[in-house]
């Protein structure tokens, strides 16, 4: 048996409870093996300059890297988006005759409608607000 320090404690009868509960989760075989390993587990906690080097630097590169693709899909997105409603707006600027004042009331009705609505509008709405419905 290698050397160990011989180190006396007390702890309260529910901590008790807890470690002999938890002890198989630990797959631990004494309470001093749990014990230990908790105490190592809380020192490298106390070390550690911050949280990111508690996590294992695979875990951090796999969530830095989800993280990302999901950005670069949305802005691939986000940017299709746009170009399909710049040709919309295009080509209802080119075959509309509407006034300037016109417009800012409708962007005033649109952005309160967006607002009212959290975003979730339909082209069926629309049509039978146009259509005096």
């Amino acid at each position: 048996m290698e050397n160990r320090v011989r180190f006396q404690m007390r702890i309260a009868p529910e901590t008790d409870r807890k470690i002999k509960a938890v002890m198989p989760l630990a797959d631990c075989q004494s309470q001093n093996e749990f014990v230990e390993q908790a105490l190592l587990h809380y020192c490298g906690c106390l070390q550690a300059q911050n949280s990111m080097e508690i996590l294992s630097p695979a875990l951090t590169a796999a969530v830095r890297g989800a993280v990302q693709d999901t950005e670069n899909h949305i802005c691939r997105l986000l940017f299709k988006l746009t170009v399909e409603l710049s040709m919309m707006m295009n080509v209802l600027a080119a075959g509309m005759e509407i006034s300037g004042e016109d417009l800012e009331r409708l962007r005033g009705r649109c952005v309160q409608e967006v607002k009212r609505t959290n975003g979730r509008i339909s082209f069926g709405d629309t049509v039978r607000y146009q259509n005096g419905a």
